[in-house]
């Protein structure tokens, strides 16, 4: 078998495995016929790339994950293949990419905690990383401890908190440790309390001993995950949007060069410091299309040393950096 025959079945387990099209679908998006489909989805199985999760990256996700980890002189550069279907529905499309990224991210952290040592993870939260939860399997890892890196209390109960660090630690049979703060403080002077508590100095130093940091990014508009889900009020958006934002981790703000913004929204959120981040080995989760803009800037801002991204992502991000 051919590489070129090998990525046609990769590809095809891709679409009909996680980007849950059936087999009509697939077979008018490449142009085969239904029964050839069938044929060559049995393949695939036999063949073992169909598992628990696709066991491949094809040879053009391998190529663009190269160009990317060149262009930002990553560590690592992972790079699913491109699930998306031209003029299809933009919000089913985001969902099977953050599946996508979600699958290829326990992959990468059941490897990461095959080790014989003990593991500290420090953890953000948002759908992405929630997703990677999602499609790990259950691991015994009795010396693994996560630790929650930022506030995630709300105005909005739906949206808290801690599911991700309490649900990995029940996963792995890990203890959880949890940063028992909200999203953002009402103004610098409240920030300076909370930062004081011994419940939040306690979670901030495990932090800074973790073995790597997982993290997940916002593109600051008025379609994000934080303003949707109430972190921020209308007036807050405005000013980061104002100040040059285009990312947010962390509780971090950045502009389009990666810059961290001298703004009072980085004052009033608890999180890791700036320090931390960059000291850390940190892995992002970057999933949906129009997140782009975004990850050029968290790319630039030099605190990013492993990438996983859905293969429209980063496909996406080539001609932002000069290389599509």
């Amino acid at each position: 078998m051919t590489h070129n025959e090998e990525d046609l079945l990769v590809q095809l387990a891709w679409l009909y495995y996680v980007g849950n099209k059936n087999q009509e679908e697939i077979a008018n998006q490449l142009g085969l016929s239904r029964f050839k489909i069938n044929r060559m989805l049995a393949r695939a199985r036999e063949k073992g790339l169909v598992k628990i999760a696709i066991q491949h990256e094809t040879a053009q996700s391998l190529d663009v994950a190269g160009q990317i980890q060149a262009a930002f002189d990553l560590r690592e550069c992972i790079v699913t293949p491109a699930i998306a279907v031209p003029g299809g529905n933009a919000d089913e499309d985001e969902n099977n990419a953050r599946r996508a990224v979600g699958i290829a991210a326990a992959s990468f952290l059941e490897r990461r905690l095959s080790a014989a040592e003990p593991v500290t993870i420090g953890l953000a939260w948002g759908r992405t990383i929630a997703a990677m939860v999602d499609e790990l399997p259950k691991l015994s890892k009795a010396d693994l401890k996560i630790v929650s890196l930022m506030g995630s209390l709300s105005r909005n109960a739906r949206t808290n908190p801690f599911d991700c660090v309490h649900s990995l630690a029940q996963l792995c049979e890990g203890e959880a440790y949890i940063l028992p703060a909200p999203f953002i403080a009402d103004s610098e002077a409240d920030y300076q309390v909370i930062m004081s508590q011994k419940l939040v100095q306690q979670a901030l130093k495990l932090a800074r001993s973790a073995d790597f940091y997982i993290a997940s990014f916002g593109d600051c508009s008025k379609q994000s995950f934080i303003y949707h889900h109430d972190l921020l009020h209308d007036d807050e958006i405005d000013q980061v949007i104002n100040a040059g934002a285009v990312a947010d981790m962390l509780g971090k703000f950045f502009d389009k060069d990666g810059a961290l913004l001298d703004n009072t929204l980085n004052r009033r959120t608890p999180s890791v410091s700036y320090e931390d981040i960059r000291s850390r080995d940190v892995v992002l989760l970057a999933a949906g299309l129009s997140k782009a803009k975004a990850l050029v800037a968290l790319l630039r801002s030099g605190t990013i040393n492993r990438l996983i991204v859905d293969g429209d992502l980063a496909a996406g991000l080539l001609p932002l950096i000069g290389r599509g």
